[in-house]
């Protein structure tokens, strides 16, 4: 824990902050982040917007292979990866260490995100490889950042990265939130219930994967799906339990979101930063 702290303060803590004068700073990573997700977003003419009936119409589209995927099954397979208990207490984290104006800008990072993350995926496809073991194929940033930048070191390093981040900074923080979230109840205990949830865990995950790709793919095709219509209904059954609060809770998102004096005086523990990790996650 203290490790990854470490390196989370390294990347958006005081070391790579960009002066402003006057003691006013900002984080490299905010600037190159939002500096990534415009460029993106005007090179493909906003494209998330542009072509969104594209999507839901490839997104429906049939596998073309038997040992294939079909484009939905490819959706809930990145979507398993990319949406979990960070989107939960992630979330909750940036409110109440940024304040509520963290929500508008994890709005704001999400659109700009959404051409980021397509030209990332749109580079994983334009230089993947035949895989000589295995079949098919492989690829990722690794493969272009060797391919395309001509720079193997890079690739190994990022790939490194990537592998201690998903075993250290992804996987063993997301197995924690889940089973601190059942501390509140009188089952409890600190000496053994974490162990019994990780072993549930573990056991789980290890039926996925020594499933191979297959079991894989059908374990998240039918959790995922009922794990969004779950996701959005609780959703909408909080806000309609609470309309009277919207009008307020918009005007204290948008007060707070420009409150620029807060911002920039405070750059490290603003509703900017934390709306921009918590979605970056």
């Amino acid at each position: 824990v203290n490790l990854i702290e470490s390196v989370y303060r390294l990347l958006w803590g005081d070391l790579f902050t960009i002066p402003l004068g006057g003691g006013i700073g900002i984080s490299f990573m905010v600037v190159l982040l939002f500096t990534a997700g415009i460029w993106f977003t005007c090179r493909t003419r906003l494209l998330p917007v542009r072509l969104f009936r594209d999507m839901i119409a490839a997104v429906c589209e049939k596998k073309q292979g038997r040992n294939g995927l079909s484009s939905f099954q490819t959706l809930v397979i990145s979507t398993a990866t990319r949406v979990g208990m960070g989107n939960l207490v992630g979330v909750v984290a940036a409110v109440s260490a940024g304040g509520a104006g963290a929500v508008f800008w994890m709005w704001v990072t999400a659109i700009l995100g959404a051409s980021t993350s397509f030209i990332e995926s749109t580079l994983a496809q334009k230089y993947r490889q035949p895989d000589p073991l295995y079949g098919g194929w492989r690829g990722g940033p690794a493969y272009y950042i060797e391919t395309a930048l001509h720079n193997k070191a890079l690739a190994i390093a990022f790939a490194i990265a990537l592998i201690v981040t998903y075993a250290g900074g992804f996987n063993l923080l997301a197995s924690y939130n889940l089973q601190s979230t059942f501390s509140v109840y009188g089952f409890y205990d600190k000496a053994t219930t974490p162990w019994i949830i990780g072993g549930l865990l573990a056991v789980m995950v290890g039926y996925c994967v020594m499933g191979g790709g297959k079991r894989i793919v059908h374990v998240t095709g039918t959790l995922v799906p009922i794990m969004g219509v779950l996701y959005v209904l609780l959703s909408l059954a909080i806000i309609l339990m609470h309309l009277d609060m919207i009008p307020s809770v918009l005007g204290a998102v948008f007060a707070d979101a420009f409150n620029f004096q807060k911002i920039l005086g405070g750059i490290s523990a603003s509703c900017l930063m934390f709306g921009i990790r918590s979605e970056e996650r």
